[in-house]
């Protein structure tokens, strides 16, 4: 009998204060929590080549525009019109097929620890992959919640990202500044009440780790929290 080949990804995930990762092997998920920046080149699982490599950076500077809306010379204008641009910061865009969108986004943060994991992390052939902001993320795991109400939130360093949906339909996609945990709920919650969501029949999903406590905190509010 020929043996089934195995199969095995990386999700890493990256902000200013460090980054985290999630290996995938054969339905085996394998998580690190939050590690600085220090331990970058003395991480085992990035001296290993994967089928599957993707990073993110959680960057706030990020606007979905509708694809037949999007123009490729007016894009900086378009995301310099919902979030703060320096001059020298470099903008590109990502198509989102699944909503007829495109995400327009800028990885200038003043970091350079996405840029030295995409040249470490290759995949199996060789490759870098290129770092991509944690929203696109957000809109491709929607379809990986099973409700009818779709809610899926990242939160690190000051900042929440915040997907929203009903079926196929995207309610909200925005990145919120939240200080503390506290305030990411607040702008949560403010979600919900705008669509008139029910949090007590709905699950909300994080994709970032959450700590004890703030799971708890969320369990008082909604049917269900899990973690991707």
């Amino acid at each position: 009998m020929t043996p089934t080949p195995q199969h095995n990804r990386i999700s890493i995930q990256v902000s200013l204060s460090g980054y985290s990762f999630k290996v995938e092997q054969d339905g085996v998920r394998r998580t690190s929590g939050w590690l600085g920046a220090d331990r970058i080149f003395t991480t085992p699982e990035f001296q290993r080549r994967y089928d599957e490599v993707e990073i993110s950076l959680l960057t706030p500077k990020c606007a979905l525009v509708p694809a037949h809306f999007f123009d490729p010379a007016t894009a900086r204008q378009a995301l310099a019109d919902v979030v703060n641009l320096r001059e020298g910061d470099a903008v590109e865009s990502v198509p989102v097929p699944a909503l007829g969108a495109v995400l327009v986004y800028s990885n200038s943060l003043d970091e350079s620890l996405s840029k030295v994991i995409a040249q470490t992390v290759l995949t199996t052939s060789g490759d870098s992959v290129k770092v991509l902001p944690e929203l696109y993320f957000l809109l491709g795991d929607l379809p990986r919640c099973t409700e009818y109400n779709k809610i899926i939130a990242s939160w690190r360093d000051g900042w929440l990202h915040l997907a929203v949906a009903q079926g196929k339909s995207l309610l909200l996609c925005n990145v919120y500044e939240a200080v503390d945990f506290t305030t990411a709920e607040y702008f949560i919650f403010l979600a919900m009440k705008k669509f008139q969501l029910n949090p007590e029949v709905s699950t909300i999903s994080f994709r970032t780790e959450l700590s004890p406590e703030q799971e708890m905190s969320l369990y008082r509010y909604f049917k269900s929290v899990e973690q991707l």
